[in-house]
């Protein structure tokens, strides 16, 4: 099985961005936290899709989210 078929992917909805730049900071957050494989935020519609190879701690999540700036307000 390749990574590909067992990837999670969750839509997170976050609170605060408004621009590419904030857009990058939320990306490099949550792509730190292990398990990671992709990640993209559009600040349009405050969704952040993430591709994980299993479901993250939303706990995980918050906190980086938290350490961008903004604020999680939970799966969309």
């Amino acid at each position: 099985m390749s990574a590909e078929t067992t990837a999670v992917t969750t839509v997170y909805k976050v609170n605060g961005m408004s621009c590419g730049h904030c857009e990058g900071s939320v990306s490099a957050e949550i792509s730190e936290i292990p398990g990671v494989s992709s990640v993209k935020a559009v600040a349009s519609t405050g969704e952040v899709t993430v591709v994980s190879a299993a479901p993250l701690e939303d706990e995980a999540v918050r906190a980086a989210v938290d350490e961008a700036g903004f604020e999680l307000a939970g799966k969309a």
